[in-house]
């Protein structure tokens, strides 16, 4: 409470985060080659990020180690998305996880209890004395896992808007500002990039549905919005990893990765060396699909002003796309597709 009521200093809250991360165990990847850098988004509607941006950036062959967990909220986490793919699994022995990402240049792997136990024990704490909306709180407790995780780097993915955490501008960017001076008080090179969470990213909301979108733009065949927001952070993370040398060049070896299949191949590389079945990669229709499938159509004609994003995740959310509690089952095959973006003419349909 007092911190919360006091605020803390850049000092503080590096303190804090640290005590926290050695609260528990921390991750070695000193075996892997190559600096490691991670990406962690704040959450969103539609938020498939990770499965499209983690190939683009090993086909640079820039190591990418992902701890990743499950989610709790609109749709599943990373580990959630890709347990669609029949087979796929993130169990695995550590060495198993730091083999792959040398072989491959990717891994994703489940958090583990034991990752800054101490965060679980005072987010608890403040849920129930309503100190959670803190920014140093906030912040420290995302890098804490992030910084036990044991990257190099860490770009970080803050979005803004309705489907965010974070609604508004200014208080995305104190929360960014903070993530930063944490990482860079610790010793770890540390970015973030402010992205639009007014609307939902892409048109797929719902684990199925986002990982074929995710598969069609590795094949370059998906939303611009979705591509252009990978391109952004991988251009960062090549250009901390030391691959590149200036954005241009990095933007380039990237679209390069799409261009060329290579993405594409390394995602099916990926899923394999997890124990997923690339048939369904290559058939996306052997994804899991919805029993029942229903239009919602128009009933007026105009442009479309304002997509309430956060109102399209709690819809998914109820469908069952989401967890309400860390307990709740999760149906892969379930979502929403929107099929118009903010700026579009919509015509109206007779119902």
């Amino acid at each position: 409470m007092a911190i919360f009521l006091n605020k803390m200093s850049k000092r503080e809250t590096a303190d804090l985060t640290m005590a926290m991360v050695n609260s528990g165990e921390t991750i070695d990847l000193s075996e892997i080659e190559g600096i490691k850098v991670d990406k962690h988004s704040t959450g969103g509607v539609g938020d498939k990020t990770t499965l499209v941006l983690a190939p683009m950036v090993a086909a640079c062959c820039v190591p990418v180690a992902k701890m990743s967990g499950r989610g709790l909220g609109h749709t599943g986490g990373t580990i959630d998305k890709l347990e669609s793919i029949k087979g796929f699994s993130v169990e695995m022995t550590k060495k198993q996880f730091i083999d792959n990402v040398n072989r491959i240049k990717m891994a994703v792997g489940g958090q583990t209890a034991d990752l800054a136990p101490a965060d679980k024990k005072l987010y608890a704490l403040r849920d129930v004395t309503a100190t959670v909306d803190n920014v140093s709180l906030i912040a420290s407790s995302i890098m804490s896992k992030k910084i036990a995780a044991g990257a190099d780097a860490i770009v970080l993915d803050v979005k803004t808007g309705t489907g965010a955490f974070m609604k508004t501008l200014e208080d995305s960017f104190e929360l960014a500002q903070e993530m930063v001076d944490i990482g860079t008080n610790v010793g770890r090179n540390t970015i973030a990039v402010i992205s639009d969470m007014d609307q939902p990213l892409g048109y797929a909301v719902g684990n199925a549905l986002e990982v074929k979108e995710a598969v069609e733009t590795l094949k370059g065949n998906g939303p611009e919005d979705l591509l252009e927001l990978c391109i952004v952070l991988g251009t960062q993370m090549l250009l901390l990893a030391g691959k590149a040398k200036t954005e241009e060049e990095a933007r380039k070896m990237l679209t390069e990765t799409i261009t060329s299949g290579a993405a594409y191949e390394k995602f099916k590389e990926f899923v394999m060396a997890q124990g997923g079945d690339v048939s369904v990669i290559e058939n996306l229709e052997l994804l899991p699909k919805a029993q029942h499938i229903i239009e919602v159509k128009a009933d007026r004609e105009g442009y479309i002003t304002r997509i309430i994003a956060d109102q399209i995740g709690i819809a998914a959310l109820i469908l069952g796309a989401g967890r309400e509690t860390k307990e709740s089952p999760i149906d892969p095959a379930v979502g929403i597709i929107i099929k118009e973006k903010v700026g579009s003419y919509v015509k109206r349909e007779m119902l």
